[in-house]
């Protein structure tokens, strides 16, 4: 395999084909340290702020050089996102669902049309053969431009959709994660002379130069056993659901309070981290 100047491999394409690249090494996987996991993420993801409650990182491994990391763990909440999916199996826990909560490649992997799906595949066996998980979950995020093609390519359940809201400095074009916005909840509680807020308002925000902007996030679910797949099964709702594609992505901005205008793709400043510091 041909690397580049830093090291990294590069994947040539195979003339003849549309897209296609080659050869198609699989990728070894093994769990790696917190710290050479999240400086990886930290590098090469597009969000460089990290879920809270992580189980496992596991490391993607080419030729023996670290290519890919994928960060497993749970949401904010992790209870209500297992019962929201099955409301009617009320005996199923945190401890029956496993989410990706961050998933990255090195640019050269990443363009490629194959590497995700290698290491989606790889993962599903690591996990099916050293947990009893029922089920891998994951989010495309819609409010990126992402409606989830390698989870497509995956054969992963697309579950449908939700509503989600970020902010966005004006000025640095950074983009703030309502789980990163404590001090400006506070700041905005302040201002409005109130206890405390659970949304940045209008007229803070307003006052900031910051935007309140609404987009989709597509779920999507794999069976990792066959008491996983039948519990899917039991629920009509979520049979036949087409896949999202880019047609189905919808952005609004905030332009007076409770009402929002539809815009084009918003774009934001990925290496600016004013607002979005965490401590790991």
């Amino acid at each position: 395999m041909k690397h580049d100047g830093g090291g990294n491999p590069v994947f040539q394409e195979r003339p003849g084909t549309s897209g296609q690249v080659g050869p198609k090494i699989i990728p070894t996987i093994q769990e790696i340290p917190k710290e050479q996991a999240v400086a990886f993420i930290q590098r090469y993801h597009y969000s460089k702020v990290m879920p809270r409650l992580n189980k496992f990182f596991l490391g993607f491994f080419m030729e023996g050089r670290l290519s890919g990391v994928v960060a497993l763990g749970w949401g904010t909440q992790p209870l209500q996102t297992i019962r929201k999916l099955f409301p009617y199996h009320l005996l199923l826990g945190t401890t029956d669902y496993i989410e990706i909560g961050k998933m990255c490649f090195l640019p050269d992997c990443n363009k490629t049309q194959y590497f995700g799906s290698l290491v989606i595949s790889q993962m599903v066996k690591w996990l099916k053969g050293n947990t009893d998980f029922l089920f891998l979950y994951t989010l495309a995020d819609g409010i990126m431009g992402k409606c989830g093609y390698v989870y497509q390519a995956s054969n992963f359940h697309y579950l449908g959709h939700f509503s989600t809201s970020v902010y966005r400095d004006s000025l640095t074009g950074e983009k703030i994660h309502p789980r990163s916005a404590r001090i400006l909840l506070e700041e905005n509680a302040a201002f409005d002379g109130v206890a405390k807020r659970h949304w940045l308002t209008y007229d803070y925000c307003r006052y900031k130069g910051i935007e309140k902007i609404n987009g989709r996030m597509f779920r999507y679910l794999y069976p990792l056993t066959k008491s996983g797949k039948r519990i899917l099964q039991s629920y009509p709702e979520y049979r036949g659901l087409v896949y999202p594609k880019d047609k189905d992505l919808r952005f609004s901005v905030r332009c007076t309070p409770g009402t929002y205008v539809s815009i084009p793709q918003p774009q934001f400043n990925k290496e600016v981290c004013q607002f979005n510091v965490q401590k790991y």
